[in-house]
């Protein structure tokens, strides 16, 4: 019986210490996010997966972000939970603009 007690107890703590470390490998830091976007479209340009026009747009696009941000943290001293919420999914969007332009097979430079 005492087995099957800390059997349990044992899974208990497994699945409520679960979703914390799936969530906490979830989150990533707004400077983080841009290190890796700006990375990935700098390896397609040398590789040769993005073409001219679509290195311009991308970067573009990226630094019209990276001003919102600013902006944001110069307003509020800080990000709030809306303006981090917001850079977040305008940062997964530009990160799939990034994953289908060097994927599309477009002409190289």
């Amino acid at each position: 019986m005492k087995k099957l007690s800390l059997m349990f107890a044992g899974l208990a703590v497994a699945a409520t210490s679960l979703p914390a470390a799936a969530s906490a490998q979830q989150w990533q830091s707004i400077n983080g996010r841009q290190a890796r976007i700006e990375a990935r479209i700098n390896q397609g340009i040398r590789s040769g997966a993005l073409n001219r026009k679509e290195a311009v747009r991308l970067r573009t696009q990226f630094r019209e972000l990276a001003t919102l941000e600013a902006r944001y943290r110069r307003t509020g001293g800080g990000l709030s939970v809306g303006e981090r919420r917001d850079l977040d999914r305008r940062f997964d969007r530009l990160s799939a603009r990034v994953k289908v332009q060097k994927n599309d097979r477009q002409q190289r430079w």
